[in-house]
Parts: structure tokens; C-alpha cells; sequence
């Protein structure tokens, strides 16, 4: 049910849509569709302060224990971090992009690979980065078991073409990626040295640096990353929707802005722009843009 916080940002939102003249907005033809965009918008922001409640809130130990019905490793993740062990902060948010949160089957398919199956000690950032060949042998075992127990344990629709032989590549090229350079703190006091401390410039190193993980595309890292801002774990937040490789984002941009050929480098530009003018972050302006595309002259809810 929306706040009345909510019914406010949606006529702000809509009014400054409507009256915006930076740059001609040709898919926003009639006040419904820019009331549809903003109506996404607002979602997005929703989805964002959701993300930040997770981050913020008090949570029972259950919610990382994966031999708990309860086991969330978003707030597993919060845990960790608040405990002060980043790194398995950042292999928790690892596992909940990769695997994702099935409609139907929640959080089991994480919970069952960082939980060793019921079978601890569990998966742990330690666990794996330190032996990283015998996580690869368990897994080759149980794999087969996985496909014929009868558990539910799909991946999420952001993650739906992926499957459970891919899992030890994906891993290993993570932990590859990471372990060079120590661990996740050391990888983003390296990018600091580099770059500076700009959050939205670490996010791009690290976007750039996450092409070494196997199977993680666009979505994927887009997702990751943002994940880690908002939980904490990580000082980061993107400085533009990271149009290059996307699909239904760029569709969005083309739609909003009346041009049909428009480059993903000059969607980032012009995304980027309008986003900052409304006063939106960049994970807001992805998210919405692309899920307004889909009905943009009539609001209609997505999740995810």
C-alpha cells in the first residue's frame, strides 16, 4: 500500500517529468505515461528504502544460520558485516545475486550450497577461499543428488538460464578474481589508490574488474554491486545505469527519448542527466525506466 510519502513523490515526480525541458521526452506523450513513469519510479525508490531497512534493521542470528528455515543471506550479509567479517559480507551478497530469490522457492538454493546441504561447517568465504579445490570436489558430488532429491531449488528469473553445473566455474572465477589482491577490503583499498574514493568511480573499477567472473553479465554485476551499497557492505553506488549490454534499460531510454538507434553510451549520458535532475540514483533510473518500458502508458506492479 503506498505511504503518503509515496502519493507525494508520485505527483512530484510526475509534474517534473511533464515540465522538463532539458531535453525533449517524446514516450512521454500524455500525462499517463509520465505518470506511469514516475509510478515506477517510486517503486524503485521503495525497493531501494527496502534494501536500506534490511541494512538498519535488528535481526535474529537465524536469519544467517542456513540450517534455519529463517536463513536470509541479505541479512546474513548485514550480520557478517556488522560483525566485522566483510569478506563473507561480500560471498553472502555473492551467492544471493548469483542464485537469486525464486518466486516460489525463496532463498533455498543459496541456503543449501552455503549450508553444505545441512552438512557444516558451512561454505563460508574462509571455508572456500582457503580451499577452494575440495569446495569444487563438493560440489561435483552433490550436484547429481541435487537434481534427483525432489527439493525445490531453482534460481531466481533474473538468473533463469543458469544451472547447477555452472556453479564451481562461477565460484572459482569469483574467488579467482578476488583472492590476488587479498581480500574484498584490500580490493577496494587498491581501487581507492587508483581512482580515488569516489563512490560512484569504485563501483565502476569494480564493475569493470567483475568481467573476470564467469557467467556475471551485465545484470548480474549491475545487481551485485548495487546490492552491496545499499547493505553497507561496500562504499559504492552507480554513477549511471551502465547502459553497454542492456536490454530491457536501453529499450527504456530509446522509448523515453524518441530515439530509436540511440547508443548505449549516449543512453548513459542522457539517463544519467535526467536522473540527476530529478534527484533519482542510478540504480532507481535502470530499474524503473525498464519496467516502465514494458506498459509505458499504464502503470502495472513488477517485483525484483
Amino acid at each position: 500500500m503506498a505511504t503518503e510519502e509515496d502519493k507525494a513523490r508520485l505527483a512530484q515526480l510526475t509534474g517534473q517529468l511533464l515540465g522538463y525541458t532539458e531535453r525533449p521526452l517524446p514516450g512521454l506523450s500524455t500525462p499517463k505515461h509520465a505518470a506511469a513513469l514516475a509510478a515506477q519510479m517510486v517503486d524503485s525508490i521503495r525497493r531501494v528504502r527496502y534494501a536500506h531497512y534490511i541494512r538498519d534493521a535488528e535481526h535474529s542470528p537465524l536469519r544467517a544460520d542456513p540450517s534455519s528455515d529463517l536463513f536470509d543471506p541479505l541479512r546474513a550479509a548485514v550480520l557478517s558485516n556488522r560483525a566485522g567479517d566483510v569478506d563473507n559480507a561480500n560471498w553472502l551478497v555473492f551467492l544471493a545475486t548469483h542464485f537469486g530469490k525464486h518466486t516460489v522457492d525463496g532463498w533455498r538454493l543459496s541456503r543449501d550450497i552455503y549450508g553444505r546441504l545441512g552438512m557444516p561447517p558451512f561454505w563460508t568465504w574462509q571455508a572456500v577461499s582457503q580451499d577452494l579445490p575440495l569446495f569444487t570436489q563438493w560440489i561435483a558430488q552433490v550436484i547429481p543428488l541435487m537434481k534427483a532429491d525432489g527439493v525445490p531449488r531453482r534460481f531466481s528469473n533474473h538468473r533463469k538460464y543458469e544451472s547447477l553445473d555452472h556453479i564451481a566455474g562461477v565460484v572459482g572465477s569469483y574467488v579467482g578474481w578476488v583472492l590476488p589482491l587479498g581480500t574484498h577490503a584490500d580490493m577496494i583499498r587498491a581501487i581507492h589508490l587508483q581512482v580515488g574514493q569516489n563512490p560512484r568511480d569504485t563501483f565502476a573499477e569494480l564493475y569493470r574488474g567483475m568481467n573476470a567472473v564467469t557467467r556475471f553479465g551485465r545484470l548480474a554485476k549491475f545487481d551485485h554491486l548495487t546490492m552491496l551499497g545499499k547493505l553497507g557492505v561496500s562504499p559504492i553506488e552507480p554513477g549511471s545505469p551502465f547502459m553497454a549490454g542492456a536490454t530491457g534499460p536501453l529499450a527504456g531510454a530509446r522509448l523515453l527519448f524518441g530515439v530509436a538507434n540511440l547508443s548505449s553510451a549516449m543512453a548513459d549520458q542522457w539517463v544519467t542527466k535526467l536522473g540527476d535532475d530529478l534527484g533519482l540514483g542510478m540504480q532507481v533510473m535502470e530499474d524503473s525506466i525498464c519496467n516502465w518500458q514494458k506498459s509505458p502508458a499504464s502503470y502495472q506492479r513488477f517485483s525484483g
